[in-house]
């Protein structure tokens, strides 16, 4: 079987990694992939957005089966545009994806069919955001309605950074059009957890629970980026809290897209915030999430094919999916500046005195001669597992100590949550 991985990142490192583990996997090819995918797939000089191009690439390949990592060319419908060509391919149609290219649309939804979320307005100019603070209060959460790169979501805990988000989001258009429409809805209290579940529109498969770390500095402090860490399992998630996750959020989430006209199909990611009222929707996702995906895969056992298989297929009630009794943890090494303005083309030093047993993913690199350079925000992925999170944390953090480069940073807490 011949294997196209979409996208370049730490999440599709993951992806390589686990699908070239299947012994029904021939050949890999990643579009555009990176320094560190290149030890494991063909890496292909196609943009991920460039849809065409990857279409006219899968056609001449012949590849047997596309796996679409980002968000963007789902949103805009690569998995439509294949159908039709008659290319076997993973993820949710274009109308599905909308659940995470418009959160506008996704709160409606939620709203809709009785699914619990915070309270919220949409606005589609400032002067009634500026209204809506003051009657909801602070803190509050300005979001961007469009794909933002994990970054179009302001956390203001005074009246002042809220009006400073929605005039940087809709008069300055730091986000482009994905800044057209905002929501501000209420913040909520509690620890956050991401379930993603496997889903064939029918079934639902939810993987081990995890847990993202947002905010770029220690303790949860700083802007939003796209993650700077993650662990599997998360405590937080109960399996009182699983259980009413699978049957009040995953599997009305799924109904609730069927009878919308948008059948689901893909792995879907609910992004939750544990209350003292139960779990309520933070954000969905319509794909694998990065970082999680690196931890989370660590830990499955079936074979990924089968599993994608599976579910374009629609017979995933006939498959057990099984997972290791075991932790895992992923720290992110970022670039000096991340989230905001960086320099690339940084020397990595170290990469090879990383032990045999942790992972490195790559996300942001690039071969410059014989050496390996940042190329992105976040640079790499550096992964352990282990019986429990203490020791896997202890794993992870040593093997960070081997790498550097110019303006490296990194949260040193990733995990600590799970232990306290």
């Amino acid at each position: 079987m011949k294997v196209l991985v979409v996208g370049g990142g730490g999440r599709e490192h993951a992806l390589v990694r686990k699908l070239s583990q299947s012994p029904r996997v021939k050949q890999i090819f990643c579009a555009p992939g990176n320094a560190g995918i290149a030890a494991d797939a063909t890496c292909i000089n196609i943009k991920a957005e460039d849809i065409n191009g990857l279409l006219e690439f899968a056609r001449k390949e012949q590849i047997d089966l596309t796996v679409v990592g980002p968000e963007a060319p789902l949103t805009e419908g690569i998995v439509d545009i294949f159908r039709e060509a008659g290319l076997k391919i993973f993820g949710p149609t274009a109308r599905a994806a909308a659940i995470e290219g418009s959160k506008v649309l996704s709160k409606e939804i939620m709203r809709k069919h009785g699914i619990p979320t915070a309270r919220y307005s949409s606005f589609n100019e400032p002067a009634g955001a500026y209204e809506y603070i003051k009657e909801i209060g602070v803190p509050c959460v300005v979001k961007a309605d469009g794909l933002a790169a994990g970054k179009g979501v302001i956390v203001a805990y005074d009246e002042e950074t809220a009006r400073a988000a929605v005039r940087e989001i809709m008069e300055n258009k730091a986000f482009g059009r994905a800044g057209e429409q905002i929501i501000i809805e209420e913040f909520l209290q509690g620890e956050e957890v991401s379930i993603l579940a496997f889903t064939d529109g029918k079934t639902i498969v939810p993987m081990v629970p995890s847990q993202d770390h947002k905010q770029v500095f220690d303790g949860d402090q700083g802007p939003n980026t796209g993650g700077m860490g993650a662990y599997a399992p998360a405590p937080v998630c109960t399996p009182e809290i699983y259980q009413y996750s699978l049957e009040n959020i995953l599997k009305p989430t799924v109904e609730a897209m069927a009878k919308e006209g948008r059948p689901y199909q893909g792995v879907l990611y609910a992004g939750l915030m544990v209350t003292a009222e139960g779990p309520k929707v933070l954000e969905y996702n319509a794909r694998f999430g990065d970082p999680e995906t690196q931890p989370v895969l660590m830990l499955l056992e079936t074979d990924l094919v089968e599993i994608i298989e599976a579910i374009i297929e629609n017979r995933l009630e006939q498959l057990e999916i099984k997972w290791k009794n075991r932790a895992a943890v992923c720290v992110i090494l970022a670039s000096g500046g991340y989230p905001g303005s960086y320099e690339k083309g940084k020397i990595i030093t170290g990469l090879d005195d990383v032990p045999e047993d942790v992972v490195v993913f790559h996300a942001g690199t690039a071969r410059k001669d014989d050496q390996i350079v940042t190329s992105g925000g976040r640079v790499l992925g550096v992964a352990a597992e282990s019986e429990d999170i203490a020791g896997a944390i202890e794993k992870a953090y040593a093997a960070v100590r081997k790498i550097g480069f110019e303006g490296m940073h990194y949260r040193k807490d990733i995990g600590r949550k799970a232990i306290s």
